[in-house]
């Protein structure tokens, strides 16, 4: 299918997006011998950038239609806003609990039904809808009640009784991608069949010592599960793709974002728990290339991820010995200072680099690290990106503006990229985090490209990349010219290069409208 770039469908998509004819790329793209940026175009849509900033509905309307590159930091499940959730239930006759708070499955009395609640009393569902995500408290609503931190975390168990709808789930995501501008979303998700067992994991005491032995019998007990998990993903995409009508003469535009997953391990559970969870990552990321790598998740705050910090490291370590070809994304410096004691402040961030992850996710917490310095450093010698999430440092950490670390990072030569995290929680978009980096962070247009260029050249795309030097733009030997059949030809076998393509023909297209717009009486 399209959204994992099956042979067919990636031929398809190259046809469209990247060789006409005989490979006539455009030209404001690319020069004779390179795909380099037109710079004065680009200064001259700066400088539209810079009359706008000023103005957020004026900044708004600007960077929507900006191409965005990659999503690398999106949680299927918070990726979803409420009212779906709950238009979702309704139609399976799922009730609202008697508090209000949350929906439940039937049966329930007549005016606790949700197609009726719906209708017949706003303000509960006003209420509804603020308790499953971040929507009221971001406006005032019980902030002498609960943290952000709190509020957000606890909405995901109240639309939990409806967060499997999958196909839905992708649809959605796929379409506000779309509307966003986006290429490509890597999603952290399990599927059910992974996910249910975790729960069943043995209990009691687990040390470094017990992980040889414990991986081997997990291993052979998980095995049966991959099977399954695959055709549930199956039908998933394939009810998504339908939805969508992709393939079709109406297919909507989320049919061409492309998408690849995250497998989600669970940090703040006992240490079996913790551990089948990332046996069944690195098991699912080794047999199915849609799993492009493994991620570990959860309040990094609550007291098993504090205390069992180290122990999850090693198990991380342990398995990539088992499964060397999968990739991490870790979680790492989702603190900051007054959140937790000072020891769960000091190396969370190095840990998880000195592992060997290949991204880090938020790394808010970086200027409280004993080796802050030093762990910038390598993360900027080894290609280390940090996902950057602004409204959601934000809402759980309180971590905005001049205290947030996103350009001391881009100080020492950190890759940056930006990233939604749970944009249905959270309320928010990758557009609206594209503003806030301009109004909080100072971002200027040529800032924002090269964050864009970032999503996708620190992807876990399949193939190599377009650039041997994403700053610098030096693309690889085999596209010095594009219009060769030799770049022809890596393109063709290199997903992720294809996509870099695209995203320089995008920002062509969007620079002349914006110039064209800006001529305009």
């Amino acid at each position: 299918m399209a959204a994992t770039f099956t042979a067919s469908g990636w031929r398809a998509r190259m046809r469209e997006a990247v060789v006409v004819g005989a490979l006539a790329v455009c030209p404001a793209v690319a020069s004779a011998n390179a795909p380099a940026p037109d710079l004065a175009r680009e200064a001259a849509v700066a400088a539209l950038l810079d009359q706008a900033k000023d103005s957020p509905p004026a900044l708004r309307v600007f960077l929507r239609g900006m191409p965005k590159g990659g999503d690398l930091h999106n949680h299927l499940a918070g990726a979803i806003y409420a009212e779906d959730f709950i238009e979702w239930a309704g139609a399976k006759r799922f009730c609202v609990t008697a508090n209000g708070l949350t929906i439940e499955p039937p049966p329930c009395p007549a005016e606790r039904a949700i197609e009726r609640f719906a209708v017949a009393d706003e303000f509960g569902y006003d209420r509804l809808v603020n308790s499953m995500s971040t929507r009221g408290w971001q406006r005032g609503v019980g902030r002498n009640d609960v943290t952000g931190h709190n509020q957000f975390f606890e909405s995901f168990s109240r639309f939990g009784p409806i967060a499997g709808e999958t196909a839905k789930m992708l649809t959605a995501t796929r379409r506000i991608a779309a509307s966003d501008n986006l290429s490509y979303l890597e999603l952290d998700h399990n599927t059910t069949t992974l996910g249910s067992t975790v729960l069943a994991a043995p209990d009691g005491p687990l040390t470094e010592a017990d992980l040889a032995s414990r991986y081997a019998t997990e291993a052979k007990t998980l095995a049966p599960l991959l099977p399954k998990a695959r055709a549930e993903l199956d039908a998933d995409e394939a009810a998504a793709e339908k939805a969508m009508a992709c393939g079709t003469a109406a297919a909507e535009p989320g049919c061409k974002v492309a998408v690849q997953y995250l497998f989600q391990a669970l940090r703040a559970l006992p240490p079996g728990q913790v551990y089948r969870s990332l046996i069944l990552g690195f098991m699912i990321a080794d047999a199915d290339p849609r799993f492009v790598g493994v991620n570990i998740v959860m309040p990094e705050d609550a007291y098993p991820a504090r205390r069992d910090y180290k122990l999850h490291m090693a198990m991380i370590r342990f398995l990539a010995t088992k499964y060397p070809k999968v990739k991490l994304s870790l979680h790492a410096g989702e603190v900051t200072l007054g959140l937790v004691p000072p020891q769960d402040l000091r190396d969370h961030i190095a840990q998880a680099v000195a592992l060997g992850a290949k991204r880090i996710g938020h790394g808010t917490g970086i200027a409280f690290e004993d080796a802050a310095e030093d762990t910038m450093a390598r993360m900027a010698r080894d290609g280390v990106a940090v996902e950057i999430n602004l409204t959601s440092n934000d809402v759980i950490l309180g971590v905005k503006g001049a205290d947030h670390p996103l350009n001391l990072y881009r100080a020492h030569g950190v890759p940056v990229v930006l990233s939604t995290d749970d944009q249905g929680v959270l309320r928010s978009d990758m557009t609206n985090e594209y503003v806030r980096a301009v109004r909080e962070q100072g971002l200027a247009y040529a800032d924002l490209k090269k964050v864009a260029r970032a999503g996708l050249h620190f992807s876990f795309l399949p193939g190599e990349a377009l650039w041997t030097d994403p700053v610098a733009l030096k693309p690889v030997a085999a596209c010095a010219d594009l219009a060769t059949p030799q770049c022809a030809k890596f393109l063709s076998t290199n997903r992720k290069a294809a996509l870099q393509v695209e995203l320089e023909q995008r920002f062509a297209v969007f620079e002349d409208e914006r110039l064209k717009r800006a001529k305009k009486p």
